[in-house]
């Protein structure tokens, strides 16, 4: 790999001219402990290395589960060229709040303020403005399994036909096994039942953001991330690889490069309250935009959005709790005209960025 990485003022790694940075475990120190490399006092720690990548953590609304999130990467012997965090939370609590200024004067991390939440949008950002050739993007409640950073570094390195991996993502219900992809779906329902628990290496037609490393210059190439995806932007990483596979590219499961996700009970997509009775179009309007845009006769939309109409409204949680049925069904209605009205203007996956990014 290429050494001369591009000098960006905010952006030289710390490892490089900074002590070894110990972030306490004490909840109530809310200060981090820096120890000198060269002080026979401490405990001798082995370097960090450090690969040409950019890890990108999106986040809304998330409060110590953010640092949480951002400590476990710190901990990890392998480290990125540079940690982005793509803030779109109108506000922190006031320990969060002291950690990302300390980190951000320490060039620990670049503090990305984004006033408008748009997860695609905010992925586009850190596309635009990262410094390494590729980016990973984690979930903002995450906890490592291991060297997850290496392994998706060393899987595109000498690969070039490889566009993106994805990484194991264990949900909190689940274990990670040995299975592979099911493939009972094809056309634009491929891979949407993959088992991204799964700890088998394969190629996959289908992503999940929470640990997707892509190619910065091929993701660009593509459009980026459909900012025409609003609300909570379900399936914008189905559209994202389908654009990808078809323009050429392949990805990568990694069942080696594992996190688990923790699932926050507050902040992220749960900011626009319970899918399951919400009267509105934020939790829907992404499948029906999916179906709009990836399927060429106005029939398969159709079979597509009332095979999710009903799939959605009536399953066995709305069975035994049918006064939910019809606010259930006030949101995808609204969800599926709401799609057709985006897709009517023609949002444009990848919005000019007049602003000056950081």
């Amino acid at each position: 790999m290429n050494s001369n990485f591009p000098s960006t003022p905010g952006t030289q790694n710390w490892f490089a001219d900074k002590p070894f940075v110990v972030v306490s475990q004490n909840p109530r120190q809310r200060s981090t402990r820096v120890t000198a490399k060269n002080d026979s006092q401490q405990e001798r720690r082995t370097p960090p290395s450090v690969v040409n990548l950019s890890l990108a953590i999106p986040t809304y609304g998330r409060n110590k589960v953010l640092i949480k999130t951002i400590e476990s990467i710190l901990k990890l012997h392998c480290q990125p060229r540079e940690i982005l965090v793509l803030d779109q939370s109108s506000k922190h609590d006031r320990e969060t709040q002291q950690r990302l200024d300390l980190w951000q004067g320490m060039d620990v991390i670049r503090w990305i303020r984004i006033p408008k939440p748009s997860i695609p949008g905010a992925m586009n950002r850190a596309l635009r403005i990262a410094v390494a050739p590729s980016v990973l993007f984690i979930d903002d409640d995450i906890l490592p399994r291991g060297e997850f950073i290496r392994h998706h570094h060393e899987a595109l390195r000498d690969r070039p036909e490889r566009w993106a991996t994805v990484g194991q993502i264990v949900q909190p219900w689940q274990e990670p096994s040995d299975v592979a992809a099911p493939r009972r779906s094809s056309g634009i329902y491929r891979d949407f039942d993959f088992p991204f628990c799964s700890t088998r290496d394969q190629d996959v037609t289908n992503v999940m953001a929470g640990n997707l490393c892509v190619r910065r210059q091929q993701a660009l190439w593509i459009g980026g991330f459909d900012e025409g995806y609003v609300g909570v932007a379900y399936r914008f990483e189905s559209d994202f690889a389908h654009r990808l596979v078809k323009s050429g590219g392949q990805i990568r499961f990694l069942g080696n490069a594992g996190i688990d996700h923790l699932m926050a009970s507050k902040g992220g997509t749960r900011s626009y309250g319970k899918h399951q009775s919400s009267p509105s179009p934020m939790h829907a309007v992404g499948d029906y935009y999916y179906a709009r845009k990836h399927t060429k006769h106005q029939a398969m939309v159709w079979f597509y959005s009332l095979r999710r109409l009903v799939k959605e409204s009536f399953t066995r949680f709305h069975l035994l709790r049918p006064w939910l049925i019809p606010f259930k069904l006030v949101g995808e209605v609204r969800g599926y005209f709401l799609a057709k009205s985006l897709l009517e203007k023609q949002s444009s996956a990848l919005q000019d960025p007049k602003q000056e990014d950081q």
